[in-house]
């Protein structure tokens, strides 16, 4: 039940809610009268109390939650997820810099260090909830222990599932701007129900390949410091080589980073390829850590280590201290790689004229060293295998059937929202509480309970180590060069093929 409010209340949490920015730093107490007369507008509060800050121990996001809640229960707006959100950001917005604050703070921290100036551009953006801490907090993670080493797993609950209310309406009157997500419209903008408010969002302009683009941080982050990279212009993506050399002026820049891109083709590329967009962030992934199989040298090439590296997926690890020699390297193996068949394998490189080789592109810095990681992708489908040839096949797409894009690639599992109840009904029917699952577990489940000893305290871990086991099978099922024998027989005549190049 949505509380109701008497004047003296909204104007208590009016003052609340300044005093919990004013503590974190987010304003200065000089701006208190203005906050409070500008909060006041936006709620439609006609007079303000003369209300000093109360005692009580409300977190200012829960502040925040009683501002939103006035707004609905005196019908200003919504009670629907997307109204809340486009809301909240609206109040936020009055606590954020401007871009041009924002923008000159980072490269005046930057002077004193990369990593000082993301600090501070990071923590702001948790401060003014452009980042969702609290929903992130609610997602499922662990670890999984393979011969490949950990992979990571999230069940992703962070972002808020569409009322049917909005998905009915959403398609109703729904402008053209901006064009997505990622564009840099979106700094501002206020929303609606189809598209999430971003009035307290903020963009740091950067030069990348001798074009202006925008860092920003990942509002419903997978990982720590999760940050994507724009461009100024909405193009589709290009993978190609101009890609391999934004990442490295990137890493330049930002060297306490990692930088990616997904591959720039359907199927094995991300969810959206409309926006040309790099993903990067301060976090560790399982391939980082990988181990090399067998190290090779590229003909020419003597300043640039060249590894195959042991991963369910197929990964060559180009390393260098020279980023030119670096990025020649990478072109060599990108278009050595675009026009690779190999029949017995099943890796054509175009059918009809349709190109199907594509690569997922992984940059980081190891002290002065740029250290590229390529892996090899193919999109062909076929009869069998309508979804993808190289793509979760239909044993494991119960648990995951989406693409497989740059996080899933480097390791960390981004699992849907359904699983987290429908696993609990798996151990529910494990445990022998309930007869039956949902169809599309039911023999995944009937082959866990005849291989295990399950008990109330084995449960848990047996399901979350089987989910584990499907996610590397994901894995193994993307690679282009399977880990059988085959396989890695193929990928070496790759490997050979590419040295006589």
């Amino acid at each position: 039940m949505t509380k109701i409010y008497t004047t003296h209340g909204i104007n208590q949490t009016i003052a609340d809610f300044i005093e919990s920015q004013v503590k974190s730093g987010l304003v200065h107490q000089t701006d208190r009268i203005y906050l409070a007369n500008r909060l006041a507008a936006l709620l439609k509060v006609d007079a303000l109390e003369n209300l000093s800050p109360s005692d009580r121990k409300n977190t200012a996001l829960e502040l925040l939650d009683e501002l939103i809640n006035y707004a609905v229960s005196t019908d200003q707006i919504e009670d629907l997820p997307s109204s809340k959100d486009v809301f909240s950001a609206k109040l936020m917005d009055l606590f954020t810099p401007a871009p041009s604050h924002v923008n000159h703070q980072f490269w005046k921290d930057y002077n004193q260090s990369p990593q000082k100036a993301t600090d501070q551009f990071f923590g702001l953006s948790r401060q003014t909830n452009y980042i969702k801490t609290r929903e992130i907090a609610k997602n499922i993670e662990y670890k999984h222990e393979t011969e490949y080493g950990e992979l990571e797993i999230t069940i992703n609950l962070s972002k808020p599932e569409k009322d049917p209310k909005e998905i009915a309406r959403a398609g109703k009157n729904k402008p053209n701007y901006p064009k997505c997500m990622l564009c840099m419209e979106n700094e501002g903008y206020e929303g609606h129900l189809s598209h999430p408010g971003r009035a307290n969002h903020r963009i740091i302009r950067m030069t990348v390949g001798e074009e202006d683009w925008g860092f920003q941080y990942s509002p419903y982050a997978y990982y720590n410091e999760h940050c994507i990279f724009l461009s100024h212009v909405h193009r589709e993506m290009n993978v190609g080589i101009q890609a391999i050399r934004n990442l490295t002026d990137i890493l330049t820049v930002l060297p306490h980073y990692f930088v990616g891109s997904n591959a720039g083709l359907p199927i094995v590329g991300g969810s959206i390829l409309s926006h040309d967009h790099y993903q990067g962030g301060r976090h560790t992934f399982p391939l980082e850590r990988a181990e090399e199989v067998f190290a090779f040298e590229l003909e020419g090439m003597t300043d640039v280590k060249a590894a195959v590296i042991k991963w369910p997926m197929s990964v060559i690890r180009l390393t260098s201290n020279s980023k030119d020699s670096l990025i020649d390297a990478a072109e060599k193996v990108m278009m050595v790689w675009e026009g690779y068949s190999d029949k017995s394998v099943e890796i054509l490189s175009e059918t009809g004229g349709v190109p199907h080789n594509a690569v997922t592109p992984i940059a980081r810095r190891k002290g002065k060293a740029f250290e590229l990681d390529l892996v090899l992708r193919n999109n062909r489908t076929s009869e069998a295998y309508p979804d993808g040839i190289f793509h979760p096949h239909p044993p494991v797409q119960h648990i995951k059937k989406e693409n497989i894009g740059l996080i899933e690639v480097m390791g960390l599992a981004i699992l849907p929202p359904r699983l987290k109840d429908e696993l609990n009904q798996v151990r529910d029917y494990l445990l022998g509480r309930i007869e039956a699952v949902d169809p599309i577990h039911q023999s995944w489940a009937d082959e866990l309970k005849s291989e295990h000893e399950i008990t109330e305290e084995t449960v848990g871990s047996i399901v979350d180590k089987a989910v584990g086991e499907v996610f590397l099978q994901v894995l193994k099922d993307a690679g282009v060069f399977k880990t059988d024998y085959n396989g890695k027989e193929a990928f070496k005549r790759f490997i050979t093929h590419l040295k006589k190049v």
